[in-house]
């Protein structure tokens, strides 16, 4: 069964994905703080797309890499390569 995610604004200023059938459980919740809200000027949800977006595209890249997983096996041994952090 072929199901379809909505971005919804919540009364509560939340942005959240969720499935268009109306799951109760969001996949994901988007806060922003009263700050940035000030800064973005309504555009919220535009932004939330663009996060969502984002985020799908860097899962389809990371399980694409899982393909090469046997090649990078013999990298673990190296403690550089084991680390990650993002700044």
């Amino acid at each position: 069964m072929l199901s379809y995610l909505e971005l919804v604004e919540l009364a509560n200023g939340d942005v959240v994905l969720q499935r268009s059938e109306g799951d109760e459980n969001p996949l994901v919740t988007i806060r922003f703080s009263e700050e940035t809200r000030e800064h973005i000027n309504g555009s919220c949800l535009e932004i939330a797309r663009a996060m969502v977006q984002a985020g799908i595209e860097a899962v389809s890249v990371a399980a694409a890499d899982e393909g090469f997983a046997d090649e990078a096996e013999a990298d673990l041994d190296d403690p550089e390569l084991q680390s990650k952090i993002i700044h």
